[in-house]
């Protein structure tokens, strides 16, 4: 009884800490307030062996995020912490909560957000997507977990779903404090967006796509308004790839619909593929110093962008592994295929 009463004690010190550093960082730099759920509205049940908080920070472009912390039931001392987010278009309550309070089960302090303009993050317009900020997001995420009292500042690691893999990567690249990073069902989206799928755009196809999403910024300009790229297609065609339907499958069921998720929804600002067309991401993989863990299924459509990824990395450190059977999506919600018992020994090896 003792030591649980403690432990409540100490998730109290830590949601005011977090309170605090937050309020006179919004009072100095006039930051908007977030409006969060009380409620638990997550796609994935609530664990009842971690304690869960929400929790707001500030990136370096002044822009509040919205995340939840999960904290380990039996957590003593100082721990290691792990940052998390993803898919692209998706939110906290989707994807990266389910690893984020699956790994606090396994003793880290975890952290998932809504990357700036998106979920219950702040920033406007919304619907933005950006590789320079959402890199920064990672990176801010890192900042509040060094402000935590329980927090070990030497052992902090990431995890990028998704969209969020190749993001992941990157961060890695610019912020040495990363210990260890995992990218899991990785997509490098500047390459997608640039290059197609499968890289089936040439020069010329990428031009007339400038073309036409430049077009889009004039009229965006006009009327005052931004248009959006709309979510995962809902009736998914029936002659539509079968990744797509499962997308659709996962965004708009009961499985993974959530009202604040982009995929389930209207999507990004259709501008917003200009800024990864001209900024490539992983430019400085192979300059990680740190451990990184690349995650792919051995059926997924966007395996081979993990695997690139991979190719770019270097030193003893660097792992990739191939889930026999999975497909892309899987590697979302199937926690029978989500190789968690990997994961928790990789951050034990190297965030220790």
């Amino acid at each position: 009884m003792k030591r649980i009463i403690l432990i409540a004690m100490l998730v109290a010190v830590i949601t005011t800490q977090s309170a605090a550093t937050v309020n006179n960082q919004t009072n100095d730099n006039n930051m908007e307030q977030l409006e969060l759920t009380n409620q638990w509205d997550k796609v994935f049940p609530q664990s009842d062996r971690v304690y869960h908080t929400k929790v707001t920070f500030i990136n370096r472009y002044g822009i509040t995020l919205a995340a939840d912390m999960y904290i380990p039931k039996n957590a003593e001392g100082k721990l290691a912490a792990i940052a998390v987010s993803g898919p692209f278009g998706a939110v906290k309550e989707q994807v990266s909560g389910l690893y984020a309070q699956t790994m606090a089960e396994r003793g880290f302090i975890t952290l998932a957000f809504d990357p700036s303009y998106t979920g219950e993050s702040g920033g406007k317009p919304r619907y933005v997507a950006s590789p320079d900020i959402n890199t920064e997001d990672f990176s801010a995420a890192v900042d509040f977990l060094t402000t935590l009292h329980n927090v070990d500042i030497e052992r902090i690691g990431i995890i990028g779903i998704c969209g969020w893999g190749g993001l992941a990567i990157n961060a890695a690249a610019m912020d040495t404090r990363i210990k260890a990073s995992v990218a899991s069902t990785l997509y490098d989206m500047s390459r997608v967006i640039a290059n197609g799928y499968s890289d089936s755009m040439d020069a010329d196809a990428r031009y007339e796509l400038r073309v036409q999403l430049n077009t889009q910024r004039t009229i965006d300009a006009r009327s005052g308004t931004y248009a959006l790229a709309g979510g995962v297609v809902n009736p998914m065609p029936d002659d539509a790839p079968w990744f797509m339907k499962e997308y659709h499958n996962y965004y708009k069921t009961m499985r993974g619909y959530h009202e604040r998720s982009l995929n389930s929804n209207n999507g990004w600002h259709l501008t917003s593929s200009l800024f990864f067309i001209n900024m490539p991401q992983l430019s400085y993989a192979g300059e990680i110093r740190n451990a990184v863990l690349v995650v792919h299924g051995e059926k997924a459509h966007s395996r081979y962008l993990g695997e690139d990824a991979f190719k770019m990395l270097r030193g003893d450190n660097k792992e990739l592994i191939i889930i026999p059977g999975a497909s892309h999506v899987d590697l979302y919600d199937r926690t029978d295929i989500i190789p968690f018992d990997k994961l928790e020994s990789f951050f034990e090896m190297y965030l220790k």
